[in-house]
């Protein structure tokens, strides 16, 4: 199957790699989205918020766990797709972009309000 992310070296992934991913390793979920964004509905499996926009993500980094397995998500797969690079350059090797909110939610993933 063509994949639109081919150029990203895997770190894009789908809603659904993302469930299988997760089966094999629950891993850290990060939402990068603002506080307010966060608070008007996030993934219920989340288990940071840390703004990608405001630096908050960016000091963060350092004191998070290479060894671990992140994925991160946002509002489109943009802000997370930038914060899942970083960590790539910063030295993290299981970093995952797996989108939009509003798509992860459509494709199954349970929200909090």
């Amino acid at each position: 199957m063509f994949n639109i992310f081919s150029s990203s070296n895997g770190i894009d992934i789908s809603s659904k790699e993302f469930k299988e991913k997760l089966e094999k390793d629950r891993g850290v979920v990060i939402d990068v989205r603002t506080r307010g964004e966060f608070e008007d509905g996030h993934l219920a499996i989340t288990d940071q918020q840390l703004d990608l926009t405001n630096g908050e993500f960016q000091q963060a980094v350092p004191n998070l766990d290479p060894d671990k397995t992140y994925y991160l998500y946002c509002r489109s797969g943009n802000r997370s797709g930038q914060a899942a690079r970083m960590m790539k350059q910063a030295g993290f090797e299981n970093v995952f972009n797996v989108g939009g909110f509003d798509t992860l939610v459509a494709h199954g993933f349970e929200a909090n309000d």
